[in-house]
């Protein structure tokens, strides 16, 4: 029985030649290159104030002027210095990629950024805080720059109560991320590799 070959063996060959080592180079290649898209995607999340395209609730007045009376500013969620976004990290092991916000990650107060991450996440409170004379003068500045009256009644229990709404920054960002990835990780595995996409 005779065997005709047709087609580009030359090619072939090329392509399957050290295929193997190849492909696990271009595979961990396109793992790295996916996780440092999906901390972009959570980065601008963040400063467009809408994560996989869902808004943040806006920041409370009582926020916004405690804020201008510490000294700063702006009125975006979640970037009052940007140590949070500055936080997200990618780091990849094996075939895998973590995607996120460390544990030992901290800000410039030495304040966790994962604690921060996930009170925002997820929300937090209602915190009941007893309040000192000087937090006392504080919120009450904080009150009237905000525009906010209160009540002449002088009933307070000498207490605050604190409600950290959540704002969701890294499961949106997930979610809409997650559309194409399949197609996404195999094109850039197949450019990698030579073959044609």
């Amino acid at each position: 029985m005779a065997v005709t070959r047709t087609g580009d063996w030359a090619r072939a060959r090329r392509l399957l030649a050290g295929g193997g080592a190849r492909l696990k180079v271009a595979v961990s290649t396109a793992l790295r290159q996916e996780g440092h898209a999906l901390r972009k995607e959570v980065v601008q999340g963040i400063t467009s104030q809408a994560p996989g395209g869902q808004p943040f609730k806006p920041l409370a007045p009582t926020t916004l002027a405690a804020r201008q009376l510490k000294g700063g500013g702006g009125s975006k969620a979640l970037i009052r210095r940007g140590d949070l976004r500055n936080s997200i990290t990618v780091i990849a092991s094996g075939d895998e990629v973590f995607v996120g916000i460390l544990r030992k990650a901290r800000g410039k107060g030495g304040a966790s950024t994962a604690n921060v991450a996930e009170i925002h996440e997820f929300g937090a409170g209602p915190f009941v805080v007893p309040m000192t004379p000087k937090m006392r003068r504080f919120l009450f500045a904080v009150l009237r720059r905000a525009g906010v009256e209160r009540s002449s009644s002088g009933g307070g229990k000498g207490v605050v109560v604190i409600q950290i709404p959540a704002r969701p920054f890294l499961r949106p960002a997930f979610d809409a991320f997650k559309k194409g990835a399949r197609k996404r990780f195999l094109d850039r595995v197949a450019r990698m590799m030579g073959w044609g996409v």
